[in-house]
């Protein structure tokens, strides 16, 4: 019995995608998946820093409404990708990677937030929205988001 990955018999139903094409897409979906909490938990330490002075494991796990126990979990990976630096019963601080991260997500949420509002969606909506929106689509389309804002800006 041959594995999934080394049947690459082209599909007969020409409606079907390419599989390369196909299981690229899916990567890219469970790609976005994996970098989304990084993205959130590195975009609210660094709101946290900012408003608070300080960002405590307390404060996320009470903002992102999961456990003390969820965000050190997530914090033991974000140092090993080297967007954090923790220690215990200490603050949470961004490395320059994690700070960087957070500005580009910041970036991105706000390009998709002046999109949606610009297809008339109240920015209540567009803000929830773009939570989500903001991890799924290329830097392709988010500049395209952004290019199409600009023109009617002008």
């Amino acid at each position: 019995m041959s594995s999934p990955k080394s049947a690459t018999v082209e599909p007969v139903n020409p409606d079907l995608a390419p599989i390369e094409q196909q299981a690229a897409g899916f990567e890219a979906v469970r790609e976005a998946r994996r970098s989304e909490t990084a993205e959130d938990y590195v975009e609210l330490i660094d709101d946290l820093i900012k408003a608070m002075g300080e960002a405590r494991v307390v404060d996320v796990a009470a903002r992102m409404g999961v456990s003390h126990a969820t965000v050190n979990r997530i914090l033991a990976r974000l140092s090993k990708e080297g967007l954090v630096n923790t220690q215990p019963y200490r603050s949470i601080f961004l490395t320059e990677a994690g700070a960087d991260l957070a500005q580009q997500s910041r970036e991105r949420h706000r390009i998709v937030v002046e999109f949606l509002c610009a297809l008339g969606i109240d920015e209540a909506t567009a803000e929830r929205d773009a939570e989500g929106i903001e991890h799924y689509v290329s830097t392709e389309t988010i500049e395209a988001f952004q290019t199409w804002t600009g023109k009617l800006a002008k």
